[in-house]
């Protein structure tokens, strides 16, 4: 019987500006059982009922060491959520979920597109790992909902790969695509405006509301088979309230995960 498996990755070597996202996965997991809240998600499910297999966090020696680990856990016919970690860890992540799901669609939340080629000399910088993915052909479709800082480097590769791109500046979330295959979602806690998630290395004003986001994932009707929360940098957060964003939406992703 397949199960939803959850993983902590404890890995921001990556980050470019600041570090603290490697400590935040078991602060995630603190609050999603709290007794603060109960477990229960906005469409009814009580994720205590759901099949999920939680195999801990994992401290990372090296960056190929997340594909290793994802390898093990997911299996045949497993669901995963990650939790990170810097965003680099979704490449490796998604390396492992291609040779399952062959025509994924990927839906990125994010105030950046992680498209540079590049940076700061590192291809695997938590910059990059977009760029990764679609020049590997890991997915069928990326669309990105949130980006806010987009330069003509990262515009031009979102062109070259075929990116469907939902600028903040536009504001078009009611003209986001629906999907027809698999979905994995990579959630970026910083495509969230500060003033919902101030938890994280890089601030970006003028962000998604956790209403918005909530309204996007439940509108997916295609079936959603692993998803990542990265970015969480407790160092940077005001009185946990990252961390309690970062478990609601852990939770409702946990109860449509199918």
């Amino acid at each position: 019987m397949s199960s939803i498996i959850l993983q902590g990755i404890l890995f921001d070597e990556k980050s470019s500006y600041l570090r603290g996202p490697a400590s935040a996965p078991p602060l995630i997991r603190e609050q999603l059982y709290s007794d603060a809240s109960n477990t229960f998600a906005e469409n009814g499910v009580d994720i205590k009922t759901l099949a999920i297999d939680d195999k801990g966090d994992f401290s990372i020696s090296s960056y190929e060491d997340i594909g290793r680990v994802t390898e093990e856990h997911l299996g045949e016919g497993n669901k995963l959520l990650t939790l990170g970690g810097d965003h680099s860890i979704s490449f490796p992540v998604l390396e492992e979920f291609s040779h399952q799901y062959p025509n994924l669609s990927i839906l990125h939340i994010d105030a950046h597109a992680d498209l540079y080629d590049e940076f700061e000399g590192d291809k695997h910088s938590h910059a990059c790992p977009f760029a990764r993915i679609m020049e590997g052909k890991l997915a069928k479709r990326l669309v990105q909902v949130g980006v806010r800082t987009l330069n003509q480097h990262q515009r031009e590769q979102a062109h070259k790969f075929g990116v469907e791109l939902f600028e903040m500046k536009d504001h078009k979330l009611w003209e986001i695509p629906s999907f027809d295959t698999p979905v994995y979602i990579s959630l970026d806690l910083d495509g969230f405006d500060p003033a919902f998630a101030p938890g994280v290395s890089h601030r970006e004003p003028r962000g998604l509301s956790v209403r918005e986001v909530l309204d996007i994932i439940q509108s997916i009707k295609a079936p959603i088979v692993g998803a990542d929360i990265v970015e969480y940098n407790p160092e940077r957060d005001i009185d946990g309230l990252t961390s309690v964003v970062a478990a609601k939406l852990m939770k409702e992703i946990l109860s449509m995960i199918k």
